[in-house]
C-alpha cells in the first residue's frame, strides 16, 4: 500500500502554465528523493456545497482553480526522509521563492492507503484522463467500517470503468494558520480526514459510470460510517502525471 501526501492547493487561472511548468520542474527532484508519482488535477467540475467544498477548503477566490495534487511514496518512511530532505535542498527553496499561488491557504498532509484498487483495462488503455477527488471526515473508531464501504463502493467503480480507486487515512495531518484539512471538512476532534480519489480513463467514462452508479440497486440503503453532509467531492482534469 502507497503512502500519499495530498495537497489541495488555489491557483490563479490565468496561472494555469506557470503551475504545471513549476510541477513539471519539481517532478524529477521527487523522484529523486523516492517519491514514485506526481499527480496535479486542475478543477474542471467542483461543485458549491452547502456545508463543505473544495472552494471554501482552500478559502479560493473568483478568480481561482482548485488544484486536487499528490505524490505517491512506498512507505512512510520513505515521505518522512523526503520531506526532511526537501527542507534543505536548495533547489526547492528556489523554485519555492516564486510559487504562482498563495503558499499560505494550500493544505497538505499525509495518508497511508487503505484501500488501493485497480479497474480492468474495458477503456482508455488503464490511463487516467480524469479524477473524481474526495476529503472525507470520518469517526476514528469507523476506520473498519469505512474501509468496508470503500471496498464495495469500489468494486462498482471499476464495473463500471474506473480504472483505480484509492482510500488513504490521515496519518500526519498538521493544524495550519490559514486553511487546513481539518478546517475543510469541519472535522470534530474524534475524527480523521480520509483522501480519496477515483481514476477514470476519460470524463465521459466517469460521466456515464456516475450515471449506471447512481441507478444501481447495489447503491441504495446504505449506512455511510461518516457525515456525507461535510464529505468534499469535485472532479479534476490532469495536467501533470509524472
Amino acid at each position: 500500500m502507497v503512502y500519499v501526501q495530498g495537497f489541495v492547493v488555489p491557483v490563479p487561472a490565468a496561472n494555469k502554465e506557470a503551475y504545471r511548468k513549476l510541477a513539471a520542474d519539481l517532478a524529477p527532484v521527487f523522484r529523486e528523493l523516492g517519491a514514485t508519482r506526481l499527480v496535479e488535477a486542475w478543477g474542471d467540475d467542483v461543485p458549491d456545497g452547502k456545508v463543505t467544498d473544495f472552494r471554501g477548503a482552500v478559502k479560493a477566490t473568483p478568480e481561482e482553480v482548485v488544484v486536487f495534487s499528490w505524490l505517491e511514496f512506498p512507505s512512510k518512511v520513505v515521505a518522512d526522509a523526503a520531506h526532511e530532505k526537501m527542507t534543505n535542498d536548495p533547489r526547492m527553496k528556489e523554485m519555492g521563492a516564486s510559487m504562482p499561488f498563495d503558499g499560505q491557504r494550500m493544505i497538505f498532509g499525509g495518508f497511508a492507503s487503505i484501500l488501493d484498487e485497480r479497474g480492468g483495462d474495458k477503456s482508455g488503455g488503464g490511463k487516467t484522463g480524469y479524477i473524481d477527488g474526495y476529503l472525507v471526515p470520518v469517526p476514528d473508531g469507523n476506520k473498519e467500517a469505512y474501509r468496508e464501504a470503500a471496498v464495495k463502493a469500489a468494486a462498482l467503480f471499476k464495473e463500471f470503468g474506473a480504472v483505480r480507486v484509492v482510500e488513504a487515512w490521515g496519518e500526519d495531518v498538521p493544524d495550519g494558520k490559514v486553511t487546513d484539512f481539518k478546517g475543510a471538512v469541519k472535522a470534530t476532534p474524534g475524527e480523521k480526514i480520509v483522501y480519496s480519489w477515483v481514476e477514470w480513463p476519460s470524463k465521459a467514462v466517469r460521466d456515464e459510470g456516475w450515471k449506471k452508479m447512481m441507478a444501481d440497486e447495489r447503491m441504495k440503503g446504505h449506512t455511510m460510517p461518516f457525515d456525507g453532509k461535510r464529505m468534499i467531492y469535485g472532479g479534476f482534469a490532469p495536467i501533470l502525471d509524472a
